[in-house]
């Protein structure tokens, strides 16, 4: 196994941070990794291992806004918004099939991650030859996602595009680890149940920075995008796709946004299947069980490939 730390280029020129990891035999697909809001691609190091045991090629950017990217405006993702970080993974692909023509290319999206693999796959389904979503906060019901919408819009008038919003994200995340806070003061028991895990996220200068206001504004509108009906008959009903997640995750909703996902997939006639991981938690790459969790996701791939 090889890890190789380079650039590509956005549609507008931008530098975008990528990391590489090459397995030691020739790659039978390449994965392709989105990761979630407020961390960086460097820590899906173990799953690039596993997954280069297992004999796929991994690539995987840090998003505008995010880690090496754009370390000094973490949580800003730019004049292009979140289109642009959508453009930045299609531009990705695009390099990964110049770079390993004909070999199948999976795209793995982990929380926010997962909501831009949800709106990239209705629009390029056709590049992909497998989708997983991780930690998806799954389909928001129509009223339920009006409040956030508006609220978003107003701190973006309010503050302006690159203003920071306590209010947002307190609406985001404050509820988020009111179910752990037992176990400690940190505010991220919501992430794993593995304590150095939490703590090397609370440790990292390039973890846990909110979007700011323009840029969630953005997201959000993306999202409705991702759940309507329209714009998911343009996936491929031939493409597999795989949704995991830990029962303890708050971000779903106890379970309801999620099977709105799922079934919303299943209505269209996609080839969806899901795996659940009893009182697991956002972060299942970084829970205590995450060895089965990389094995099963291995074992996925391998099977639908």
């Amino acid at each position: 196994m090889s890890v190789e730390t380079i650039d590509f280029q956005g549609d507008d020129g931008k530098a975008i941070h990528l990391c590489r990891w090459t397995p030691a035999t020739a790659p039978k697909a390449a994965v392709q990794i989105a990761h979630g809001m407020g961390e960086h691609i460097g820590r899906y190091q173990p799953v690039a291992e596993r997954l280069n045991e297992a004999g796929y090629v991994v690539y995987g950017n840090d998003h505008r806004g995010h880690g090496r990217t754009d370390p000094d405006r973490l949580g800003d993702l730019g004049a292009g918004g979140w289109e642009a970080v959508i453009a930045d993974a299609r531009c990705l692909n695009e390099r990964i099939d110049e770079t390993h023509p004909g070999l199948p290319r999976i795209l793995l999206g982990h929380s926010m991650g997962a909501m831009l693999a949800q709106q990239y796959v209705c629009r390029h389904g056709g590049t992909l030859d497998a989708l997983v979503l991780s930690g998806s906060p799954g389909f928001t019901g129509w009223f339920a996602s009006i409040l956030p919408r508006l609220i978003a819009r107003i701190e973006t008038w309010r503050l302006g595009w690159d203003g920071d919003s306590a209010l947002m994200a307190n609406l985001l995340f404050g509820q988020a680890n009111k179910a752990f806070d037992a176990e400690g003061a940190s505010g991220f028991e919501w992430l794993s149940r593995d304590a150095d895990e939490m703590r090397k996220y609370v440790d990292d200068p390039h973890c846990g920075a909110v979007l700011r206001a323009g840029s969630l504004s953005a997201l959000f509108r993306g999202a409705r995008e991702a759940s309507s009906p329209a714009h998911i008959a343009g996936i491929p009903v031939s493409l597999p796709i795989h949704v995991i997640s830990g029962t303890a995750d708050p971000v779903h909703n106890e379970m309801k946004n999620l099977d709105r996902l799922f079934s919303r997939y299943q209505q269209a006639a996609l080839t969806v299947t899901r795996r659940l991981y009893e009182d697991g938690r956002h972060e299942l790459f970084n829970e205590t069980n995450r060895r089965q969790v990389l094995d099963d996701l291995v074992d996925w791939l391998d099977g639908v490939l």
